[in-house]
């Protein structure tokens, strides 16, 4: 491993061989640092942090405590009845100015690689599965959950608890409510809200035509009287 003599390191971490650790890098303890990762400069890894063998940190990334960058995709064969694990032989590079929040996981690609863009800021709770794309300068707020393979531009907002499924496109600076479900591709600039998500403003209305379906059941069960009525006379 190569440890720059102006790095700190704390009790208990681990540097797994061929690592590399760039100067003014902050491991603050049990830290573990797999083998052949990188670590840029500047960096901070706060307590309980994981990277894991072949990930790269860019400059001045921070990971709060408990965050586990590279674990394996969730990845499996049903054959027989049984699930076989696929292995995941990707990485997880991550670029300069990336902050992730306590206990969130970024995991490795079963192929090539896992990346967040320079700048993104992640919550804490975030689940970012295997081969998806975070483009740069987004904000991911707390417990999203973003599923293989999917690609999100730049200048992006995902809000709490929101879910984006697989293999989809998510354009530059699109807005995704908090708790939405998006399950098909999004267009640039695009503000959604929902599940599924629907454009902002009308899912707006929807909300408030739901909040007068009593009101409407009523007139509606009037009417159906009257109706009877008039076609008894």
């Amino acid at each position: 491993a190569q440890l720059d003599a102006t790095c700190f390191v704390g009790p208990l971490c681990v540097v797994e061989e061929g690592a590399v650790v760039e100067s003014g890098v902050y491991l603050q303890g049990n830290v573990f640092i797999g083998r052949f990762a990188k670590i840029g400069t500047q960096s901070r890894l706060l307590t309980n942090v994981c990277v894991q063998d072949f990930c790269e940190l860019g400059a001045e990334v921070i990971l709060q405590p408990g965050c586990v960058i590279g674990s394996d995709g969730f990845g499996f064969e049903t054959e027989d009845g049984f699930h076989h694990k696929v292995p995941q032989v990707g990485r997880v590079v991550i670029e300069d100015r990336v902050e992730v929040g306590a206990n969130s996981t970024i995991d490795r690609a079963r192929f090539q690689e896992t990346r967040i863009g320079s700048g993104t800021k992640i919550d804490n709770l975030v689940q970012v599965a295997h081969n998806v794309h975070i483009g740069n300068n987004c904000l991911v707020v707390a417990q999203v959950g973003i599923s293989g393979s999917t690609v999100v531009g730049e200048n992006v907002t995902i809000g709490g608890q929101a879910g984006v499924g697989g293999h989809l496109r998510i354009g530059d600076r699109v807005s995704i409510a908090g708790q939405s479900g998006v399950s098909k591709n999004l267009e640039a600039g695009t503000v959604v809200r929902g599940t599924p998500a629907l454009p902002f403003v009308f899912f707006q209305r929807l909300v408030a035509l739901q909040k007068r379906l009593p009101e409407f059941f009523k007139r509606l069960k009037k009417l159906e009287q009257i109706s009877e009525v008039t076609e008894k006379t």
